[in-house]
């Protein structure tokens, strides 16, 4: 074989193995991303083939479910209060593919899942038409309804998220503006093109982002429930002496940090600055607390997690670098680079609530076969096995949220239920100072025997401009979704 010939074959060899290559790592490597990707068409249409299992509540209202079809996909899905349960259920699509829970609990909706391995092969051996396994939430529908129903009657765009605080059960879950996911999952291509355009209108309000989960935002003084808790730690006392000075200088600038109003804080000792939500102590607080101290105890709440789903992913909350001592005072009140999901937001209360242990956040109470047997049954988990602080030290925080409520406005208040919350009022925009703030309150009830905690956030404060405030504004939300679910409505 002459020379030109040699590389002639050689060349075609290297080919070769290059397309061996590269039909491995498509059919080998990327098989299950291609395959549970949601564009893939190809899956939808043997999906739409069977019946697809049903997303429930705990007491049995089905959320999602499946209807026979005139058409060649013979099954259409279709969702109760659509636009109420979207931030949970998702969507399923033909053009679209999935989101949500639809997408991340799809092997059990579709039936390929490995745990329902003896039923897919009975349907085989019986004749049987295929059918998806079920999946139940741990979602109080009165405490969805009354959390959507206060964003709503408003027009708010914001998130609220309900907990069990001894479970990490998510009770509620809503996110505003919501979209019909009943739109996307009709069999009109059409009509799917023009809801799918409407709802990621670039000029829109992005109604199909999951602000509970995928959206973090500055927490303003809900925040300080973290400062406070690494100070106890560090052994501070409720009843030590503040500086209730309006405003402090941040350490090595020409920068004031103010007080809410730049008012004296109405207070002198810790538990005061908490009540009236003083920034100056706490700023104060995290400076001599440090980088590590804070970061140590948001660690524990849960702040800085990358891996957590729900068992959808959540955004990561974070405070920043707190790369100096300016940004440790400014951290401290929830402002700077510190950024919570309102999902996070609620599990700071919700830790104080469970004794100052974490609990891992989940939205799925079981997944059930066909028949709707359990196949298995969510279990509650510690989120990072070390407690926030002791036992003793939680007890205080939880009085000091007591004292907070009290004097916390805003409507919704029942006599009969003592809260322990928190507000917060959040600067955020290019000049904060003339953008409305963003409107927090974080809270558990009843305070001596908790079995929700909750954290609302609006953003922009809504209506009320430049005036809003975490009382004004998201507390009434709040408190009716603890009023929901503990018989105060």
């Amino acid at each position: 074989m002459n020379t030109p010939m040699r590389k002639v074959g050689i060349a075609m060899l290297v080919m070769v193995v290059l397309l061996l290559a590269n039909a491995t790592y498509i059919q080998v490597v990327k098989a299950d991303d291609y395959r549970t990707n949601p564009r893939n068409q190809r899956v939808l249409y043997d999906e739409y083939a069977r019946e697809r299992g049903q997303i429930v509540s705990p007491n049995g209202t089905v959320l999602a479910k499946v209807e026979k079809s005139n058409d060649k996909y013979k099954f259409t899905r279709t969702y109760t209060d659509g636009p109420m349960y979207a931030p949970v259920t998702g969507y399923y699509s033909i053009n679209y593919g999935s989101g949500g829970l639809e997408r991340a609990e799809d092997d059990v909706l579709n039936g390929s899942d490995p745990r329902l391995f003896v039923r897919r092969l009975s349907d085989m051996v019986t004749g049987r038409d295929p059918r998806g396994g079920n999946v139940r939430l741990t979602i109080d529908p009165a405490v969805q309804k009354a959390a959507y129903d206060g964003m709503t009657k408003h027009g708010y765009t914001g998130a609220v998220v309900a907990l069990e605080p001894k479970t990490g059960r998510i009770l509620a879950m809503v996110s505003t503006p919501s979209y019909d996911p009943n739109k996307l999952s009709t069999h009109n291509g059409k009509d799917q093109i023009a809801a799918w355009e409407s709802y990621n209108d670039k000029n829109g309000k992005n109604p199909m982002q999951n602000r509970a989960i995928q959206e973090y935002y500055p927490p303003g003084s809900t925040f300080k429930l973290v400062t406070a808790a690494a100070a106890l730690e560090a052994g501070k006392k409720p009843t030590d002496k503040i500086d209730t000075s309006p405003n402090t200088k941040l350490p090595g600038t020409n920068v004031t940090l103010e007080n809410y109003g730049g008012e004296v804080c109405p207070g002198d000792t810790f538990k005061d600055a908490l009540a009236y939500s003083c920034n100056v102590p706490f700023a104060q607080m995290a400076g001599e607390l440090g980088k590590d101290k804070l970061n140590k105890t948001a660690a524990n709440y849960g702040i800085g997690q990358n891996n957590l789903t729900v068992p959808m992913k959540v955004q990561p909350s974070t405070l920043g670098p707190l790369d100096s001592p300016g940004a440790l005072y400014q951290s401290g009140i929830g402002q700077r680079d510190v950024r919570l999901t309102p999902l996070q937001d609620a599990m700071l209360s919700a830790t104080i609530a469970n004794g100052g242990m974490a609990m891992t956040p989940q939205l799925v109470q079981s997944v059930l076969a066909p028949d709707l047997s359990t196949i298995e049954d969510y279990t509650p988990k510690e989120l990072t096995g070390t407690p926030v602080m002791s036992s003793e030290n939680n007890g205080i925080l939880k009085d000091m949220m007591i004292a907070s409520e009290a004097n916390t406005k805003g409507g919704g208040k029942n006599p009969k239920i003592q809260i322990a919350s928190k507000t917060g009022t959040a600067e955020h925009g290019v000049n904060p100072k003339q953008t409305p703030p963003h409107a927090w309150y974080t809270a558990f009830a009843p305070a001596n025997d908790p079995q929700i905690a909750v954290a609302v956030i609006v953003e922009s404060g809504g209506n009320r401009g430049l005036a809003a405030t975490g009382g004004s504004v998201a507390a009434e939300i709040g408190r009716a979704a603890i009023n929901a679910k503990l018989g105060g409505g």
